[in-house]
């Protein structure tokens, strides 16, 4: 059986792409959830499950084959279970969504260190940095790019139906959600359907019972 590793759902945007991309293979597989930053967290880093990822979650276990970061989780499943499963059939569609999926792993990092995630808060809108301001254009830049040319096959995300790319963006979703970011009537519709999303769903509620507090992310930015 496959097992995940991963962080405070409440908070790690990184384990929630490997947990969804896990749940979107279908198979059943065991998961560990372990606190970030409390007083034990350097020792678990240093046991022989985090060894390979040099401490980071998410990490999934299939047997003596260990794979860490969302993206090679979502690549290893594709691999194992069916690329339709993650990635869109059209050969156009599907090179748009591997480098929406890939610009979101390596990019956005203002929007990452400002607006953390917590999914089980909301505040206000405050005025965003411009470094922040310029990556959410960017991000609706892509998301209505990908809707106008192969949203409409079939579905309400961004490819249509749910795929690796929405998996990369869910976090996002929560973090625009959280500091009540304005959004364009389009990205407002994708947005619901994305928490709309079963998985999603169960991410967030299961977050809601989560004993942990990183005090750091649970007050508004400054």
């Amino acid at each position: 059986m496959l097992k995940v590793i991963i962080g405070n759902r409440a908070y790690s945007s990184w384990s929630m792409r490997g947990w969804l991309a896990v749940k979107q293979s279908g198979e059943e597989f065991e998961e560990l959830v372990v606190p970030m930053f409390d007083e034990d967290w350097e020792k678990r880093r240093e046991g022989d499950e985090f060894a390979p990822s040099l401490g980071k979650v998410p990490i999934l276990w299939d047997g003596n084959c260990v794979v860490w970061d969302s993206l090679a989780i979502i690549e290893f499943l594709a691999d194992r279970c069916g690329k339709e499963l993650y990635w869109p059939e059209d050969e156009s569609a599907c090179g748009m969504a591997r480098s929406m999926a890939a610009e979101m792993h390596s990019g956005f990092a203002n929007l990452r260190r400002e607006l953390p995630m917590n999914v089980r808060k909301t505040f206000p809108f405050k005025p965003l940095s411009d470094e922040v301001r310029g990556e959410i254009e960017r991000i609706l830049q892509l998301w209505a790019q990908a809707r106008a040319r192969f949203g409409g096959t079939g579905g309400d995300f961004l490819f249509g139906q749910w795929c690796a790319v929405d998996i990369m963006y869910a976090p996002v979703v929560t973090r625009f959600i959280t500091y009540s970011i304005p959004m364009p009537p389009f990205a407002e519709l994708y947005m619901k359907a994305v928490l709309s999303h079963p998985h999603v769903n169960e991410w967030i509620d299961k977050a809601q019972d989560e004993p942990w507090v990183i005090e750091h992310y649970e007050h508004e930015p400054a």
